[in-house]
């Protein structure tokens, strides 16, 4: 089989964290070896590696000697140099996914023209780097709107709700620190998302529709099935498997997704493991992590079942101990703690999986426990 990597080899990954970690794990189960670059010391994947090169992202004589030391690198999260991957691509370096595809989702204003271009629905969008383009695409779009910067934003960070004229000035604060887009505000009845891995070969694996519920900008619930009808779950199918193949994708990609009237839109894309998509560990009988592993290397893709309905919830810093002192008394938790430093507020620290076949009654048992952030 054309590059394959064997079993006895050694995987790089760059970034180390929770992703990275459950990367490895699952890389270990296989027999691979793993190295991670990542400038944390003691950072989540490094406890589980073989070897940690601890260095900054954008030293690039460091990159180029990890790049030495592996057979087969991938990365966990997008913000990484493009200038510094190519470079080691071009010394020999094997990175199975290609560069590329960070190149348009590291830019929303290019993840969107992509999206739009490929046939897939998304908000109405407008880009804006100076006051006048903000104008001009308020023009366009109206109130409400929301401006995002293109790069670099996460869990809500980077982003403002413009509401009415009230906003502009706090808007004009995130224009001058970097280009930005204005969306069209969706008001969405559901926010949806869909794991999908690609291998080499063409083969194609998409994982089932997860619903997420959001607190805050940041993921706190992931419920699979998602509680939507067949149409809609075809639509979602059908709308991942396009934009798989139309970015010629290997490995695995997060899609994230508006529901809205019964109609989709995609909003994001994450060309990596996804919090969405923790659930697959439990409840598939492969997981995110097992099938990217799986694709990176060569291999031939599995067809995929999901062995039971199921509910991921995220632990934050603040729910942290609470969780830990509950868990004895929830032998249907699956923990997950991800051995982070410190426990700050809003830092994800781990995940609970739950599988029962009614997931309506493990929402309402949670619901009821003691010091939940979320309750609030």
């Amino acid at each position: 089989m054309n590059n394959y990597i064997k079993p006895g080899s050694t995987i790089g990954i760059i970034g180390g964290g929770q992703l990275g970690k459950m990367l490895s794990q699952s890389a270990k189960r296989m027999g691979y070896r793993v190295g991670i670059f990542d400038p944390g010391q003691n950072c989540s994947a490094s406890q589980v590696a073989d070897f940690h090169c601890q260095a900054a992202f954008d030293d690039q004589k460091s990159l180029a000697e990890f790049a030495h030391q592996v057979d087969v690198l991938t990365f966990e999260f997008e913000n990484i140099s493009l200038e510094s991957l190519n470079r080691i691509v071009e010394e020999g370096a094997y990175l199975p996914q290609g560069s590329s595809i960070l190149r348009l989702t590291q830019d929303r204003l290019t993840e969107k023209e992509f999206l739009r271009t490929s046939g897939v629905p998304v908000a109405d969008y407008y880009p804006v780097s100076s006051y006048e383009e903000l104008k001009q695409g308020l023009e366009q779009l109206d109130y409400p709107a929301v401006l995002k910067t293109r790069r670099f934003g996460y869990d809500g960070k980077g982003q403002i709700m413009l509401k009415s004229e009230d906003d502009i000035e706090e808007a004009k604060q995130l224009i001058d620190s970097a280009p930005c887009i204005l969306e069209a505000f969706v008001p969405f009845d559901m926010e949806l998302s869909h794991m999908v891995v690609r291998n080499k070969q063409g083969q194609t694996r998409i994982f089932p529709l997860s619903e997420n519920i959001h607190y805050n900008h940041i993921l706190h619930q992931s419920i699979v099935p998602a509680r939507v009808c067949e149409a809609v779950a075809n639509q979602a199918f059908k709308l991942a498997k396009t934009i798989a193949h139309k970015l010629n994708l290997i490995g695995i990609i997060c899609i994230e997704m508006f529901l809205a009237d019964n109609k989709i839109l995609v909003n994001e894309l994450a060309p990596r493991p996804h919090n969405s998509g923790h659930y697959t560990i439990e409840a598939c009988q492969y997981s995110q992590f097992d099938l990217h592993i799986r694709s990176i290397c060569g291999m031939t893709l599995p067809q995929n079942k999901l062995l039971s309905p199921v509910v991921m919830t995220n632990i934050l810093g603040q729910d942290q101990e609470m969780v830990i002192d509950q868990w004895p008394n929830h032998p249907d938790w699956h923990l997950h703690l991800y051995s982070k430093g410190e426990a700050r507020q809003d830092r994800k620290m781990g995940h609970i999986t739950q599988l029962a076949q009614n997931p309506e009654s493990i929402l309402k048992t949670l619901k009821k426990i003691d010091n939940w952030s979320y309750k609030s």
